[in-house]
């Protein structure tokens, strides 16, 4: 589609006497809504005042001048717009060229992308909330992965803090190395929740948790083995729901390594004149950019999260020599970012510019906000099983001779997760639902995998027709329900573009739902298994490029392809 419109703005180009360039005309042509009104259509309004006419003189004009190009059956000009049908060979030659990716692969060949998404704080359960970042950023990862850059899947534990001082407490006082083998995240999240209510009652173990940290900040042998085994035992359970989301990262990088590296980032500051102390606090002055002080280093001189960022940017910088470095996280945190950004640019460093905050909304469940202190948490490795388990129901109930139904419904239940993840923009907040999410019908990941198994379905019953002969379709004439799943497929490359350039995954959700509601479309109204000839040979390599597609989208939202359902 991308060549066709190159040759109709030359087309167009020799008639406006350079009001506008030919990029510029390729930018402002639209697909129409209403296929009666062409296959592509440029809008004149850009060039009324250049011309002192109204557009739909000059839509008039250009169509009574605009040569027509092989491609191009007719053109008409209607309210301002000069529309171009085009011909039936332009459909099969659109239709050849569809699954062919090669400009798009090449975006970003030679550079380097960083994306520090999922980051989940240690000892703590994954729960609903871990999961915008976790699979918008999976996401992001296999969009610009598949544009050619070279992308750094960064899983930045949060394993770091003044937290891990209560934690190292509580444990000493109400726990034991057995007890935390035997049960895991649970027994650290116990017995955290224990201090907290504690020292409510008792302030003095929150002076304790300080100096506690402080000791491991400072490299004190038992409180950084006690540490350790929190780390070790945290990420053997987050493996379990990577494996299932079929999620891998480069590195597991966390703010602890860059523990002997924050000294540097706080003597940079102090020498360049930044660092400010505030009631005993080292700080950064924001106020000239409306924002409150980037606070560094506490009283007692423990860091904080703007230290360890500004610490592993730096690092990241020289390790990767990213052209940009995402960060995936909550909208609630773009202050954060923000300011600590703001400090890099102050430091001197021309690269702030590349760094990128990624914001997405809230989760809830039916409705209802999760909040750990109403009791409303749902964990994802829960919710993640329950998927499953409702999808193998359904399954048993729509096939009952399905072989593999126990993957099938792996496959079906963490999609229908996904999906219901990614099918807003990233910014709006999610309400996830058993009924809307498992649902076969409608805005749903069950709806977009069925449909690709019904396409793999039609191609197993036309193996007859091999791929050399599938091409072949002589001047066969599309029907209208064909040329428009023609066209959708054509914008597959744009619509990749357009999700990299927005850092925005909702924008292939979309996109693979109409392109699934067209093939359904054409599905049901014409035959393909039991047509003849051309006809069929057309179909069948219609059918073969939405399969292509469809499988494409699925990869880059990091859902399954499903053969049979």
């Amino acid at each position: 589609m991308e060549q066709i419109k190159k040759i109709l703005a030359a087309c167009i180009a020799k008639h406006i006497d350079g009001a506008l360039n030919e990029e510029e005309i390729i930018n402002l042509m639209e697909y129409p809504a209403d296929a009666k009104n062409g296959d592509i259509c440029f809008p004149c309004f850009r060039l009324a005042k250049a011309f002192r006419k109204s557009p739909a003189a000059i839509a008039e004009e250009l169509s009574g001048k605009t040569e027509l190009p092989a491609c191009v059956d007719k053109v008409s000009a209607v309210s301002g717009y000069v529309n171009f049908y085009f011909t039936s060979v332009c459909y099969t030659e659109l239709l050849s060229g569809v699954t062919f990716d090669g400009d798009i692969t090449k975006t970003g060949e030679g550079k380097t992308i960083c994306i520090d998404f999922s980051s989940p704080n240690i000892a703590k359960k994954f729960h609903l909330g871990h999961i915008g970042t976790t699979i918008i950023g999976n996401s992001l990862r296999n969009i610009f992965g598949y544009c050619g850059y070279k992308v750094i899947a960064i899983n930045h534990l949060g394993d770091w803090g003044t937290n891990f001082g209560k934690l190292i407490c509580a444990y000493k006082m109400w726990s034991s190395k057995e007890k935390v083998e035997r049960d895991g995240v649970v027994e650290l999240e116990r017995i955290y929740a224990k201090f907290n209510k504690e020292a409510q009652e008792n302030e003095s173990l929150n002076q304790d948790a300080r100096d506690a940290f402080s000791e491991l900040e400072k490299g004190n042998a038992e409180y950084r083995e006690i540490w350790r085994s929190f780390r070790e035992i945290s990420l053997k359970e987050y493996m379990k729901t990577y494996n299932l989301l079929d999620i891998t990262f480069d590195s597991f990088t966390g703010e602890s390594f860059f523990t002997d590296k924050m000294p540097a980032v706080v003597e940079e500051l102090r020498e360049k004149g930044l660092l400010k102390i505030d009631d005993g606090a080292s700080v950064v002055d924001l106020s000239a950019y409306n924002m409150p002080p980037s606070l560094i280093l506490r009283r007692d001189g423990s860091t904080l999260y703007p230290t360890r960022d500004i610490a592993a940017a730096e690092w990241r910088k020289k390790e990767y020599d990213f052209t940009k470095c995402i960060y995936v996280t909550s909208a609630g945190q773009s202050l954060h970012f923000a300011q600590w950004f703001k400090v890099v640019e102050l430091m001197g460093y021309k690269w702030a510019k590349d760094l990128i905050h990624v914001p997405y909304g809230t989760m809830s469940f039916n409705g209802e906000k999760l909040a750990s202190r109403t009791g409303n948490i749902i964990y994802l490795d829960d919710l993640l099983d329950q998927a499953v388990e409702k999808a193998e129901k359904i399954i048993e109930e729509k096939n009952t001779t399905l072989e593999d139904k126990h993957g099938t419904a792996i496959a079906v239940g963490v999609g229908a997760v996904v999906f219901n993840a990614l099918f807003n923009s990233r910014i709006k907040d999610v309400d996830f639902s058993w009924d809307t999410a498992l649902s076969f019908e409608g805005n749903t990941g069950p709806y977009i995998q069925y449909t690709y198994a019904r396409s793999c379905s039609v191609l197993r019953k036309c193996a007859d027709i091999t791929e050399s002969g599938a091409g072949d379709y002589g001047r066969y004439e599309p029907n209208s329900d064909e040329k428009r799943l023609v066209k959708q497929l054509t914008l597959f490359r744009g619509k990749v573009q357009s999700a990299m350039n927005d850092c925005e995954p909702s924008v292939i959700t979309r996109y693979l739902l109409e392109t699934c509601g067209l093939f359904n479309q054409f599905y049901h109204s014409s035959t393909i298994i039991h047509a003849e000839n051309e006809t069929k040979l057309f179909r069948v390599a219609l059918t073969s490029a939405f399969k292509v597609i469809a499988g494409r989208c699925l990869d880059l939202l990091g859902m399954k392809k499903t053969e049979e359902i």
